[in-house]
């Protein structure tokens, strides 16, 4: 390796700089510090000849670049190495920093406003564009179903679904608890306390019990799948996998999604159970309603139909919270704060969308007669 050097000297009415030796981050040393004082001293350079110059990289090239100004003529010679070179680090020098846009005032709120509809035109571009690539890797699965991975699919079963009910069947025991509290304090002012039994049934089958697990499983899967697909991300496995010819969404979203399909009626059935078993527990000790009239009186007066309408909703918002969880871990950069904006971005994007859809169900349902 040769140090870094120049010889600056007048041709011809031109000051031209003739570099020597190797222009690495290396070997500069201190080349670049004498040769700014000598600029200074004499003025700028009318010509650069590089014919005798060694190695260069790019930082020896940006080095090179800083001063010169961009008019001159940079003799190469016959490296042609050395003109690709800085026809790639010329473009970092030279690139003119944009305008700063005004932040206040009517412009700045028509450019936020603006931006913000593009940001949601390619947020909604993105997500269909997701959705069309799951649709077709379900199809796929369904076809050939040798492709399904059952080793992932089994194990995110138990991290989605096993693992959840606990917490499920607390959550729903004290919001049916919370219902029927609130219900016997009004109707017992209406002389109808009886008919907390009927308020509990309806209100934990029909709307609370697959709400209260689609936002459960929000919070804990949908961020989880994010972490799990961004973390691969930012490791460089999914190109890894890539690489090798594995379907990303056959290895790692199908066995989210159908994990998520396949437990969320058991976890909306075990939220079913805790709610009335809280509304049970409150009624007893409030108004004296035993377990046996409260269960019999369930039976009698709440309509199964509201049963099946809470499960129907149960497959649906699975596959919106684990294809949103899924298409934000894929969205994940090579940083940190990428991973953090996209987990957080799964579980608001989900729990967004499940309190949408439920409230598309519940207009769908009331049109029907339901």
């Amino acid at each position: 390796m040769t140090s870094a050097d120049w010889h600056l000297y007048d041709r011809n009415g031109e000051m031209t700089l003739h570099m020597t030796g190797d222009w690495t981050a290396l070997a500069l040393g201190n080349a670049l510090d004498r040769l700014s004082a000598h600029l200074g001293e004499r003025g700028m350079v009318q010509r650069v000849d590089l014919s005798d110059l060694g190695r260069v990289d790019t930082a020896g090239a940006l080095a090179l670049l800083q001063f010169v100004p961009k008019e001159v003529d940079i003799d190469c010679g016959p490296r042609e190495d050395l003109r690709r070179l800085i026809e790639l680090v010329r473009p970092a020098l030279y690139t003119e920093t944009p305008p700063r846009r005004g932040s206040g005032g009517i412009v700045g709120f028509f450019d936020r406003f603006g931006r913000q509809v593009v940001q949601l035109g390619g947020e909604a571009y993105a997500m269909l564009e997701f959705t069309g690539r799951l649709i077709a890797a379900l199809g796929r699965t369904f076809f050939h179903p040798r492709r399904l991975r059952v080793t992932p699919l089994v194990a995110m079963m138990q991290d989605a679904g096993v693992n959840a009910l606990p917490i499920v069947f607390v959550m729903t025991f004290f919001i049916g608890a919370v219902i029927a509290l609130v219900g016997t304090n009004l109707l017992t002012t209406l002389g109808v306390e009886v008919f907390t039994v009927q308020l509990v049934g309806v209100a934990i089958l029909r709307e609370f019990g697959v709400v209260i697990a689609a936002i459960l499983l929000s919070g804990r899967s949908a961020s989880s799948f994010a972490a799990q697909i961004g973390s691969m991300r930012m490791n460089q496995e999914t190109d890894a996998m890539q690489v090798m010819g594995v379907d990303r969404f056959d290895a790692l979203v199908i066995p989210r999604v159908l994990a998520a399909l396949l437990m969320m009626p058991l976890m909306t059935f075990c939220a079913d159970i805790g709610g009335i078993a809280g509304g049970l527990l409150v009624s007893w000790a409030t108004i004296d309603i035993s377990p046996v009239f409260f269960i019999q009186r369930t039976l009698e007066t709440v309509n199964i139909k509201h049963f099946w309408i809470g499960m129907s909703k149960a497959p649906f918002l699975a596959i919106v919270i684990a294809a949103a969880g899924c298409r934000h871990g894929l969205m994940v950069g090579g940083d940190v704060q990428s991973l953090g904006r996209n987990v957080t971005s799964a579980v608001v994007q989900s729990v967004f969308m499940v309190i949408m859809f439920d409230a598309i169900f519940a207009v769908l349902f009331m049109v029907l007669d339901l």
